[in-house]
């Protein structure tokens, strides 16, 4: 395993910050697979997990199970992870810019595609070769102005040509599940199975271009590109897995999740050995518009009736909001049948706060479909 540290952008005289990437196996012996922690660097179950995957990936490289390429990196925010106020950690929002960490990736479909068309042709596995490699060179030619900027460029740089990106989050509270980008589903249903998954929530562009969507989308905005002039397969599947809760921090979990991501890789073709079957469907997937919020339209203590993972009927009543100073009882209901998959950890909510996640069936929002 080859250890490499990026140095980001220094934002101030006196501070420097860097990324480091662990690297097993070797380009071009068979798939790449890139997986990283933390880009919310508040969200601690993915960084216990990448502990733990690590360990297993030594035995594996030791073993010379690994083939083809696999990147990790254990913690992919090192700004986010210095973000600290009166002893509470502040990692889903750059506090200079105000920016989500996992929003606004660069794109460089347009500079790859045009780069690339001379020497594309009849040949599916020629044409991921070439769109790859002037990606990855878009990409690292992007210029930086901020320490952000140039964070987001090293993620993509190191992950832009891979064949499976996996992008460990969590939620408050919440059931595993994972976001997939809709032209990738059939790609995904295996993953979900392995890490039993409850639900896959799919969209064809949420919105503010996350960093998952910005390692798959460039397969299908080609495929629309380039029409029936060139074969382009959806040569990437990129998935945020949201491991469950923040409070999730568990060695018992974290070992499991690393060893279910095993499993996969070693059915996909990324590890030696015998491959397990894929097992059988804990969940299902479903349209990220069918997601719908839970909003509270007053501020006052927060009690939920319903726990994460149960099936809700629309007009059940999930939460109650309660005032102190008048006693007043608010309930919060269902808008749909769905998966109460998420809720928040907070207990006392303001007016217009978002509290829960129900994943219904049928789509219903349209517009920018994931949260701040």
């Amino acid at each position: 395993m080859q250890i490499q540290t990026h140095s980001l952008l220094s934002p101030a005289p006196g501070t420097q910050r860097e990324l480091v990437s662990l690297h097993y196996g070797q380009p071009g012996q068979g798939p790449k697979v890139y997986i990283q922690a933390s880009l919310h660097a508040d969200e601690l179950p993915g960084m216990l997990t990448a502990w733990h995957l690590r360990r297993q990936l030594d035995a594996l490289e030791a073993a010379g199970q690994i083939r083809g390429e696999i990147v990790l990196v254990p913690m992919a925010n090192p700004i986010g992870l210095a973000q600290w106020l009166l002893q509470g950690h502040l990692g889903r929002f750059e506090l200079l810019s105000g920016e989500n960490f996992n929003r606004h990736y660069p794109d460089q479909i347009e500079a790859a595609a045009r780069a690339a068309e001379p020497e594309l042709g009849p040949d599916p596995a020629r044409n991921i070769a070439v769109l790859r490699r002037e990606l990855k060179k878009a990409v690292l030619a992007q210029p930086v102005d901020t320490e952000l900027q140039s964070l987001r460029r090293t993620l993509m740089g190191l992950s832009c040509d891979a064949d499976v990106v996996l992008d460990l989050h969590c939620d408050a509270q919440a059931v595993l599940h994972l976001y997939c980008e809709t032209p990738a589903a059939d790609l995904c249903d295996p993953l979900a199975r392995f890490l039993g998954s409850r639900v896959t929530l799919l969209a064809t562009d949420s919105g503010d271009n996350p960093f998952d969507e910005a390692c798959s989308q460039v397969w299908w905005k080609w495929q629309r590109h380039f029409g029936d002039r060139f074969p382009i397969p959806q040569a990437c599947l990129s998935v945020t897995v949201e491991l469950r809760g923040q409070q999730d921090v568990e060695h018992a979990l974290a070992e499991q999740d690393a060893a279910n991501i095993v499993d996969y890789l070693r059915w996909r073709g990324a590890l030696a050995g015998e491959a397990k079957p894929v097992p059988p469907a804990q969940g299902d997937a479903r349209p990220l518009a069918g997601s719908m919020p839970i909003k509270s339209p007053v501020g006052g203590v927060l009690t939920f009736l319903r726990q994460p993972g149960e099936e809700v009927r629309e007009g059940e009543v999930l939460a109650h909001v309660i005032d102190p100073v008048t006693a007043r009882l608010t309930e919060l209901k269902s808008p749909v049948d769905g998966l109460l998959f998420a809720r928040d950890n907070l207990r006392f909510v303001t007016a217009g706060a978002r509290v829960a996640k129900v994943a219904g069936l049928n789509a219903l929002r349209s517009g920018k479909l994931l949260g701040a």
